[in-house]
């Protein structure tokens, strides 16, 4: 039964990466429209490529080290594993912004040739779907490849079974558990590198581009009289596609492998000791990505298939994830039944393992996962798009100025972290109630298994703004921006959605790592009995440490998005003094210098926080103990959490009051209030600060929970042995 299993999951894999080839080259044999509109979109695909080759080079070098790490500290399995991860993850981030790069174009010459929403609409989620698919093909592919070659052929999972405990070069005990951990570490460190230098990259140009074009010289947003305009664009396919698909990739992996890990120490520390139970719960993440892999197939297929698309852009796209959810939970329950049918209702039933509903437990958890990561999504787009009130507020306060618009935001940011959390909080306690902490882990990746569908969608987002810069530079008629901006703004919240779906799996994640970390370096048999004391000094202080961290990890990220920002702003207004008829349109910006300003800026900027980000735990865990970094988790958790749903509502809803008073929501008869006015100004304003907290800081919070709770179930073996405060006495 098991290799059946693992074909069915070797098809869906082979399925997804053969649609998005096919998906890659249907839009590549599109038309790219006007020669001015090809030399546009080549500047923009050559600044992408340049930045991400250099990134790469670099997250390369440090990859190496911590592999090395890895090689003599863990495993030599959990370093193979490691490169696995960081390959696929580099992989889905290569591919989806190569096809952004082709597709942005098109879309816009669709645009331009069809001056139809739907047909354009099916352009640029055609492109979005290549990332999707990638994201979720790469991820599983690499999942199978390291469950096959160390968990069967290297025979780790049979000596788990047997309690064969291997040890490594310097005599510590290892598992497959660490191996799976080394993947996952892999595909983090390299989602954190594009998030962060991705995201400071885009947000770099865009606040250059905003605060001197549209606020200072008042000219429209992508206009090519702006330096920062390639640049600004250049940003949107290095941040919002290329990062999006390593963040999304890693939260997608680390859902699953966080169930499969805690199995494996489930049964370890003899909380269950039925091998076929062990097996059930081993398989089922997998093959539930796996269904939900093939589900979204058929929900992109709705739209790319569909002869005719609606205008009601917002609709076509929700039918297209509502059918990948659905059919993933329809197939979810078959899944379960047929993994857990054959074992008895008591043996699922017992203390630490906790299925209370039978065979249908680990479907019912995830669905709790899938129904909150839905509801999250419903509030996130209540508090995000323009046809909701908190939007429409901040709208209206634009009208008294920046001030205003900038406090309504932050308000509207705050008060939108309260019913995610809810929600989240009645899922956890739900999903646990029925399957225990394994629960916990099913409704992670039940949130996240129609991941294809979700990233499709987002990604159509950047792509459509670019399309619109396109637009404007190629100096089309306004029709061919109304239809991109009318894409784009539905973008923006589908994007705060995404990033729901994304914290909320990485609570439940973190929450699954947690477990297993401490049982990592305990010798605790019985799960009631696991638990970090509050009362203890170690965990209070490392729980205090913690939550400082988010907002010490986040001022480092704003700072650096406002270091590049600036000089990007130096070099704008530089131009437009000293370059005679920039403004007239008759002499060419210097695109290339803003672009290189970008380049070197995010290079430079996004080591600091990113290394920091690994070495906190380790250096923490090395001086004061494991008890200490278990409460970092936790503090850290808890306030990453709500600073990341802060970030993204506040920032989405910003972005969309200025798309609401372009498209006129503020006008009347009377009263002509549009681009250029003074609201108009203030929203500008407003925009510009929420840009690096929902494209920068808020994606890079469930990354860092994430990376710190992987990188310290790697670690702990060592430093549960080895650290300060143990040698002294203290711990």
């Amino acid at each position: 039964m098991e290799n059946l299993l693992l074909i069915i999951v070797g098809i869906a894999v082979v399925l997804a990466i053969s649609y998005a080839v096919f998906n890659f080259f249907c839009v590549k044999k599109l038309s790219e429209g006007t020669e001015k509109m090809g030399d546009i979109a080549g500047a923009i695909r050559v600044g992408a490529n340049a930045f991400i080759k250099y990134e790469y080079k670099l997250v390369a070098i440090i990859g190496a080290v911590i592999a090395a790490v890895v090689l003599v500290v863990i495993s030599w399995q959990a370093a193979i594993a490691f490169v696995i991860g960081a390959v696929m993850s580099a992989s889905a981030g290569w591919v989806g912004m190569r096809i952004a790069t082709y597709a942005n174009v098109r879309v816009t010459n669709t645009a331009r040739e069809s001056r139809d929403v739907g047909k354009t609409l099916k352009v640029a989620f055609k492109g979005g779907s290549v990332m999707g698919l990638s994201v979720a093909g790469f991820a599983l592919l690499g999942v199978v490849i390291v469950y096959c070659v160390f968990g069967l052929a290297n025979n780790q999972i049979a000596d788990i079974v047997a309690g064969v405990k291997a040890k490594n070069f310097i005599g510590l005990e290892t598992s497959f558990t660490m191996t799976l951990s080394g993947y996952a570490l892999g595909c983090s460190i390299i989602a954190m590198f594009n998030r962060v230098g991705g995201g400071i990259y885009t947000k770099a140009a865009d606040m250059g581009a905003d605060l001197v074009g549209k606020t200072e010289a008042h000219i429209p947003e992508d206009d090519p009289r702006n330096p920062a305009t390639i640049a600004d664009n250049v940003g949107d396919n290095v941040g919002d596609v290329a990062g999006l698909g390593s963040d999304l990739l890693e939260s997608y992996v680390g859902s699953i492998l966080a169930a499969v890990i805690l199995a494996g120490e489930l049964f370890i520390h003899k909380i269950f000791v039925d091998a076929q139970l062990l097996n059930g719960m081993l398989l089922f993440p997998l093959l539930f990505a796996g269904c939900g892999l093939i589900s979204c197939i058929i929900g992109i297929s709705y739209i790319v298939l569909k002869p005719r698309l609606s205008k009601n852009v917002h609709l076509e796209l929700n039918i297209a994830t509502w059918i990948s959810a659905g059919v993933t939970v329809a197939a979810g329950c078959v899944l379960s039944y047929f993994i857990f049918r054959e074992i008895p209702a008591q043996t699922l039933a017992l203390s630490g393992v906790g299925f209370k509903a039978g065979a249908f437990s680990p479907w019912l958890a995830a669905v709790c996962g899938i129904v909150a990561g839905i509801v999250i999504g419903v509030i996130s787009e209540y508090y995000t798009s323009y046809d909701y009130k908190p939007t429409k507020k901040i709208s209206r306060a634009s009208k008294e100025g920046p001030a205003l618009t900038v406090t309504q935001g932050l308000a509207n940011g705050m008060i939108s972290c309260m019913l995610p959390v809810v929600v989240l909080v009645a899922a956890i306690y739900g999903s646990y109630a029925l399957a225990g902490m394994y629960g916990i882990a099913c409704a992670a990746f039940g949130m996240l298994s129609f991941v294809a569908a979700t990233v499709s969608v987002d990604t159509y987002g950047p792509i459509s703004d670019n399309a619109g810069g396109i637009a404007e530079m190629s100096e089309l008629d306004p029709e061919v921006r109304e239809i991109t901006d009318m894409l784009d703004s539905v973008g923006n919240t589908t994007a705060a959605i995404g990033k729901g779906f994304a914290i909320g799996s990485a609570a439940f994640a973190a929450l699954s790592l947690m477990t297993s970390y401490l049982f990592a370096f305990s010798d605790i048999n019985l799960i009631e009995e696991l638990a970090l004391n509050l009362m203890n000094p170690l965990v209070l202080c490392g729980a205090l440490c913690g939550a400082a961290l988010p907002f010490f990890f986040s001022g480092l990220l704003i700072e650096a998005v406002a270091k590049a920002a600036r000089k990007m702003v130096e070099e704008v207004r530089r131009q437009f003094r000293e370059i005679p008829g920039i403004l007239e349109g008759e002499a060419k910006p210097d695109y290339e210098t803003c672009i290189s300003i970008s380049s070197q800026g995010a290079l430079k900027e996004m080591r600091l926080p990113c290394i920091f980000c690994i070495l906190f735990p380790l250096v923490t865990g090395f001086i004061f103990g494991p008890m200490f970094v278990g409460g970092v988790l936790i503090g850290a958790t808890i306030t990453a959490i709500m600073l990341a749903l802060f970030c993204g509502n506040a920032g989405g809803a910003w972005d969309n009051a200025k798309k609401y008073i372009e498209a006129g929501g503020l006008s009347s008869e009377t009263d002509k209030i549009g681009k250029g006015s003074s609201a108009h100004d203030a929203a500008v304003v407003g925009d510009t600060v929420g840009d690096p907290l929902k494209d920068t800081v808020g994606p890079s919070l469930d990354i860092l929970i994430k990376i710190m709770s992987t990188i310290s179930l790697v670690a702990v073996v060592v430093f549960s042995n080895w650290n300060l405060f143990g040698v002294l006495g203290l711990a």
